[in-house]
């Protein structure tokens, strides 16, 4: 059941490509994307690959998402002459074989430091994406010394609320994020893209049927992953150099919030993206990753590592 979720999934991505949110390699045609698994204590842990050298980047998706998202960005980070790389975070995608207590924040954490350490990377750079992003600023905050920069990728989970439109679907009795009708798969498009594409009604219906098939499980995750939505707002600053890079027509969290992780990552860089809502990475890839490089290059002893 778990493959046939993943392959819906990829099915998903590849309409969002022919729609202009999804390319697997650069303009060029010359990004290789290789795929790979490590073994942890556990699971085993997959992820896409992107350059082999250069400056480690570690990219990190969002709830009930998965690593393909990246490969946009993955391929330009890799032109750029970065080696990028994009897992399936514990539970997700592939990476099925974990328990439902590593859903909890700081396990991922905890699972990220043993596969960056299995694969030998001491430092590296680390970007999220919704829920990735928040899962990136808790790493930071536990192990400052193995992170150059931190880069939320569109909005994270926990510094500002849901917004007026997640809140008032709730009310009533619709979870966007885990549609049970195509009306409410729709619902979700919308909020998640500012420009929502267009998808087969036979690609809705068999990832709704699959949310209606698992939806214990997918309701169990959502209620651990909400238990973290003031988390950013609690705790000692992070003072590791920060990108803020949100979409200003986000409709699961408002562009508001850019300004409050100013207090929380006092060392930022704020950015905010028109005509993108929550998924920059997805409908934005070139812009996101252009805005990306530059913060990173303007860290001191940094340089634009463009080959």
């Amino acid at each position: 059941m778990r493959t046939r979720t993943r392959y819906l999934f990829l099915i998903l991505l590849l309409f969002l490509g022919l729609n202009g949110y999804v390319r697997a390699d650069n303009p060029n045609g010359s990004c290789n994307i290789t795929s790979h698994e490590v073994a942890l204590d556990g699971g085993i842990l997959y992820y896409n690959m992107a350059g082999t050298t250069g400056p480690h980047i570690l990219l990190l998706h969002g709830l009930f998402a998965q690593k393909e998202q990246w490969n946009s960005v993955l391929c330009l980070l890799s032109t750029a002459g970065y080696a990028a790389i994009a897992p399936d975070l514990p539970g997700y995608g592939q990476s099925v074989d974990f328990p439902l207590a590593d859903y909890k924040l700081e396990n991922q954490v905890e699972r990220l430091r043993q596969f960056m350490g299995a694969l030998g990377i001491a430092t590296f750079d680390l970007a999220g994406s919704s829920m990735g992003g928040t899962i990136a600023a808790l790493y930071g905050r536990r192990h400052p010394q193995q992170v150059r920069t931190l880069a939320f990728i569109g909005s994270p989970l926990g510094i500002v609320g849901w917004s007026p439109q997640i809140r008032e679907a709730i009310y009533q009795g619709v979870n966007p994020f885990i549609p049970i009708a195509i009306t409410e798969f729709d619902l979700e498009m919308r909020l998640l893209f500012a420009n929502p594409p267009s998808i087969p009604e036979s690609v809705k219906a068999a990832l709704v049927k699959d949310y209606i098939e698992r939806n214990r499980h997918y309701q169990q995750v959502w209620n651990i992953v909400n238990l973290y939505d003031t988390v950013l707002e609690d705790g000692p600053p992070i003072w590791i150099p920060t990108l803020v890079l949100w979409g200003t027509d986000d409709r699961i969290f408002s562009v508001e919030g850019a300004d409050r992780l100013r207090y929380r990552f006092p060392r930022n860089k704020r950015v905010k993206l028109p005509a993108v809502g929550h998924l920059p990475l997805l409908e934005n890839p070139e812009a996101t990753t252009r805005i990306y490089l530059n913060f990173l290059s303007t860290q001191p002893g940094r340089r634009f590592w463009g080959r």
